[in-house]
């Protein structure tokens, strides 16, 4: 019989049930690092951690359903999985694509590898689809997006560019971390690979580092689970189920998200000591009509800009709601300052070449009461308009 659950019913109900020797309602935590073969010759299925595990793998499977994949790879961190990606996928020597604002870590880990001579990297800005044609006619072997940007939220048309990439034989990864499979499923859209820090909404508690890698085929998932187990980087159990407790509340978290960034973003377009507001989920911002076209949602990530750094300093100080930290997708609401955090190992022209200035700050939307968020808010935004 068909499944008639949806997507989100079937992430709240992963794994329940699954014990078929205790019949426990909740799945257990498998923390054993090797397994008992009946004899030799014969694979008891689960053979040594790293290459698999039981809570690991039904971790993977729940995310290659909410991703519509093939499969998934489940990693250490985020960074675990593109590594995995770009030892699976990118020839030595080859050319990289990766977008000119994308999130510092992967800024770092690309433009590191390409010092290194491993291959080449250019940084391109998506939206435009004349730098897009441009980057695609030296026939690049991956094409990494980011849709929407991290941190200026811009929004890339995926399936054109995707097409794109395709027609000159790239393959396609696409960092769906800022909306997670609740809102936007780059598969679906054409996408080759999907990658996520699952340390963020999909986990959505701050308690856990993680990663996940999802493939649309079984030839690509084979690939990528061949060169985790290689690499080392899959995650461990105990971090697999806490990863697999937060994606049984992911609709319900998503919504509040959702609706309290579209709120502050609101406060925030109108309030005279902001400059400019990211979100996309604003009429006027570039990216509202894609993003209605793509996505399921808004998303819960937000930037905006004050005048400069004294000023992001003066809205900084004082806030009660909102945690001075890295990092996004918890219950809790969190700000940074991504030219001193996040995006600090882009060097200042390369975070100008982006958009990233000193008064810029992104803010990550929690799920508390709404009223609450915005006086703190708008009390930041008033300190940041003194002189």
């Amino acid at each position: 019989m068909a499944d008639r659950r949806t997507r989100l019913t079937r992430a709240t109900q992963a794994g329940l049930a699954w014990d078929q020797q205790h019949h426990a309602v909740v799945p257990p935590i498998y923390l054993s690092t090797t397994y008992a073969w009946p004899k030799p010759g014969e694979s008891p299925g689960h053979e040594y951690s790293r290459s698999s595990n039981p809570t690991r793998s039904l971790l993977a499977d729940t995310i290659a359903d909410l991703e519509s994949g093939a499969g998934a790879e489940i990693t250490a961190s985020g960074m675990a999985a593109l590594t995995t990606l770009v030892a699976a996928f990118v020839p030595g020597g080859a050319l990289v694509a990766i977008p000119h604002d994308c999130y510092g870590g992967t800024w770092r880990l690309f433009s590191s590898l390409a010092r290194k001579g491993q291959f080449e990297v250019a940084y391109v800005d998506f939206t435009d689809p004349v730098a897009t044609a441009a980057v695609l006619q030296r026939k690049p072997a991956l094409v990494l997006l980011e849709s929407p940007s991290n941190p200026l939220l811009r929004i890339t048309d995926l399936p054109t560019v995707i097409d794109a990439a395709h027609a000159v034989g790239a393959t396609v990864a696409v960092d769906n971390t800022f909306l997670s499979p609740a809102l936007q499923r780059p598969i679906e859209l054409g996408a080759d690979i999907v990658i996520h820090s699952t340390t963020k909404f999909l986990n959505g508690h701050s308690d856990v580092v993680g990663g996940a890698v999802v493939g649309a085929t079984a030839e690509i998932v084979k690939e990528l689970r061949w060169w985790a187990n290689c690499l080392g980087t899959p995650g461990g159990a105990l971090d697999s189920y806490l990863t697999l407790r937060g994606i049984r509340t992911l609709g319900v978290r998503m919504k509040a998200h959702c609706d309290n960034a579209q709120a502050l973003a609101e406060l925030l377009a109108q309030h005279p000591a902001v400059k400019a507001t990211h979100y996309p989920g604003l009429s006027d911002d570039p990216g509202h009509d894609l993003a209605r076209q793509q996505q399921d949602g808004f998303g819960g990530m937000l930037s905006f800009e004050l005048n400069d750094l004294a000023a992001a300093k003066r809205c900084l100080a004082g806030l009660t709601c909102f945690s001075l930290a890295e990092s996004l997708g918890g219950v809790e609401s969190l700000i940074c300052h991504p030219a001193s955090m996040t995006h600090a190992a882009m060097p200042p022209e390369v975070q100008a070449a982006a958009g990233i200035s000193d008064g810029m700050l992104r803010l990550a939307a929690g799920i508390e009461i709404i009223d609450d968020l915005l006086y703190d808010l708008r009390a930041g935004l008033d300190r940041a308009r003194r002189s």
